[in-house]
């Protein structure tokens, strides 16, 4: 099986869409070159990585660092896996200030990884885009945005469109100067046009949508 790279060649990824397409170019050149992304660069642990992403989904950073902190100090370890998680029971993961949806979608996780469910990173790594979700998004809590995030800034897949998320669909009406956001369904049609760059595409139209005549303050990557 071919095996895919961490990340892309940004410098290649800027020249097509600018030449491809002339309305996003023109931002693009506005903006300016958006360098590759830090993560692409680190290796990760996936089921520590989507554990902290239940933990620190709806919370601010550093209520959710917080959270994370007493977690790790009731655990022993800074490793959320199902081996260090089933060292406490879920009143302690209450008392660190866990929900008890986000407890619920810890102990689906870690059920899973001890039943070999959740892909490696070595795994990952020979895996379409498309079965990597198919395999994490039956996870409690764990829906394809958090996939899709995973896939562009962790592993570097250069063709994800984040169709939900309000900061591209944002970012897609200032570029086309439309009144209303494009739905999931039009920005996926629109996005046909920056393949096979749809996440560098993506990390512009964020761009954009910040800096957008009417953007007073950043939006969040988020799909709600």
């Amino acid at each position: 099986m071919p095996r895919h790279a961490r990340g892309f060649d940004t410098g290649q990824a800027f020249e097509y869409l600018s030449r491809r397409d002339r309305k996003l170019g023109a931002w693009m050149k506005r903006i300016g070159y958006i360098e590759p992304q830090p993560g692409w660069r680190k290796s990760f642990d996936p089921v520590d990585a989507l554990a902290r992403a239940i933990l620190y989904q709806q919370l601010s950073g550093k209520a959710a660092s917080t959270i994370v902190g007493r977690v790790e100090a009731a655990i022993g370890s800074t490793r959320l896996h199902y081996d260090t998680l089933g060292r406490i029971d879920d009143a302690t993961l209450r008392a660190c200030g866990v929900s008890g949806n986000k407890t619920l979608a810890l102990r689906d996780l870690a059920e899973r990884e001890e039943r070999a469910e959740i892909p490696t990173l070595r795994q990952m790594s020979v895996m379409h885009q498309d079965d990597i979700v198919a395999a994490l998004v039956p996870i409690r809590g764990i829906g394809r945005w958090t996939v899709e995030m995973m896939l562009m800034f962790r592993l570097g897949r250069p063709d994800v469109l984040p169709i939900d998320d309000l900061g591209v669909r944002k970012g897609a009406q200032f570029v086309d100067k439309i009144d209303v956001m494009p739905t999931p369904k039009q920005l996926l049609a629109r996005g046909e046009r920056w393949g096979p760059f749809r996440t560098y595409a993506s990390l512009y139209l964020w761009r954009i949508a910040d800096s957008g005549a009417e953007a007073k303050t950043p939006t969040k990557r988020s799909q709600d």
